[in-house]
């Protein structure tokens, strides 16, 4: 029997005088129905087990319950037979989710499946220990390429975690158990928390429970379950805002030292984190950066980049081509969507210190790994993006030289990513249209408004005033 099987319902059932054949050694009895013209029976070898049953199929009949043609069993007895085990259902998820998402959004559903697993195993001998199930499920049962694009029952794990694989086969609970209420609660209070125990940040309860919704709606859709669990529980999440936080955000003069501190530290990074702050791009926007992406870098005045993809570090486990990072299209949109951002002066001017001292890579791309040491003749560079933990270690060594101590404490600029929603909150308060500023960060104006409406100030007297004019009236601000 398949897992994708699609039962075919019908009210059309009349039933049989039960048979009983006995034998030498042993009677059996058989309730005998039918269901749509087709024949069916079930042997037993006592009675009462066979009128029990006998009458529970009667029971659905008289109650209205339809009955599966196939199996011959009303709906909620089918639906059982033709259920999988969590662990199937959850890496057949995974399957059909991972040739339409990031690498990024594949480790986070391998990361909550794997929490959600651990509320969903039953009480067999031989369970291995949590970690090894999170090792077994994480880095090769919920990654589609570790398993070569095999389903997991016909794929061949390493020897290290086969005797856990061979056990989750089977030690998971059934599908059909997802409509007993409990369960679906136990599974939501595990994801509400870390690995130690701890309470799960709000922001990683929503993403987790956004995916096992996901995981449970595709089981709704196989006709595996008659209805969403969620539907039947009552549990709250925590609250949460995607709200940028106002005191992460650097002033220009800020954001000035420490890109000076950068230049002192490592100098080919400067112009990185000045496109973060400057041209509010993504990280993975930057690393992407090539020189044919700078349409134009004038000796005054304003310049302007063509952005078309981003280059993302994905590991192994869960990137299409087996390497450690994987060229994506711009976030949210179409593979070949570009995005034409404008490059104030300033930036302009990094740029250009940046070609002309430290150059490209041999692809041209702006930034990559270097080798050598710093001083007047450029670094030897590799074809290789920077890599994340180049780009945090210097980020914390500039904060610390060129913050004060009470600031590197702070959670001013903290991470580089933080430089992203300066440039935007700079932008906003600049009095910069919200669908312009929108169109150039990359996002909808719906989630700019979200995301920074906590960091938009000092505009309301300019607003009083164009109502002013607008109305043609004198309208006197009170401070």
């Amino acid at each position: 029997m398949t897992d994708d099987h699609k039962m075919d319902l019908t009210y059309d059932v009349r039933f049989h005088k039960m048979e009983v054949y006995k034998g030498k050694t042993k009677t059996t009895y058989r309730p005998r129905w039918v269901v749509a013209g087709e024949r069916f029976g079930e042997s037993f070898t006592h009675v009462k087990l066979a009128r029990s049953f006998e009458a529970t199929l009667i029971a659905a009949a008289r109650e209205g319950v339809p009955f599966d043609k196939k199996s011959g069993l009303p709906a909620p007895m089918a639906r059982k037979l033709y259920s999988r085990k969590w662990f199937q259902h959850a890496c057949q998820y995974v399957d059909v989710k991972w040739p339409h998402i990031s690498p990024g959004h594949r480790r986070g559903i391998s990361e909550t499946l794997t929490q959600a697993t651990l509320a969903l195993l039953t009480d067999q001998r031989g369970r291995p220990s949590d970690d090894e199930i999170r090792v077994a499920l994480h880095g090769w049962a919920f990654s589609k390429s570790a398993r070569k694009e095999l389903p997991v029952d016909q794929a061949e794990p390493p020897a290290r975690i086969a005797k856990t694989i061979e056990w989750l086969l089977t030690g998971t609970v059934e599908l059909s158990q997802f409509d007993d209420a409990e369960v679906v609660r136990s599974v939501l209070d595990k994801l509400a928390l870390r690995q130690d125990g701890k309470a799960a940040a709000a922001s990683t309860i929503t993403r987790r429970r956004a995916t096992l919704h996901g995981a449970m709606k595709y089981a709704v859709e196989l006709k595996l379950l008659q209805r969403h669990p969620f539907e039947t529980v009552s549990w709250t999440a925590p609250k949460h805002e995607e709200k940028v936080d106002p005191r992460v955000l650097a002033n220009p003069e800020q954001v000035r030292s420490l890109l000076a501190a950068v230049r002192e530290i490592y100098p080919s990074l400067e112009a990185y984190y000045a496109c973060m702050y400057y041209a509010a791009m993504r990280p993975a926007e930057v690393r992407h950066l090539a020189k044919p992406h700078l349409l134009r870098l004038p000796e005054e005045g304003w310049g302007e980049m063509l952005l078309d993809g981003s280059t993302q570090q994905t590991g192994q486990t869960w990137s299409d081509t087996g390497e450690v990072r994987e060229e994506r299209p711009l976030k949210h949109r179409a593979k070949n969507s570009t995005r034409r951002v404008p490059i104030c002066p300033e930036l302009v001017a990094i740029l250009r210190r940046h070609l002309e001292v430290h150059g490209t890579g041999p692809d041209g791309r702006l930034f990559v790994t270097r080798v050598g040491r710093f001083g007047r003749v450029p670094l030897r560079a590799y074809c290789n993006p920077v890599h994340p933990n180049t780009l945090s270690r210097t980020w914390a060594k500039a904060r610390k030289k060129a913050l004060t101590e009470h600031q590197f404490r702070s959670l001013l600029a903290r991470r580089p990513y933080d430089l992203r929603h300066a440039g935007v909150s700079l932008q906003l308060n600049a009095g910069v249209p919200a669908t312009l500023v929108a169109v150039w960060a990359g996002h909808s104006v719906k989630v700019l408004l979200q995301v920074y409406a906590g960091c938009i100030d000092g505009q309301e007297e300019a607003a009083l005033r164009r109502i002013e004019s607008a109305l043609g009236l004198r309208i006197v601000i009170v401070a």
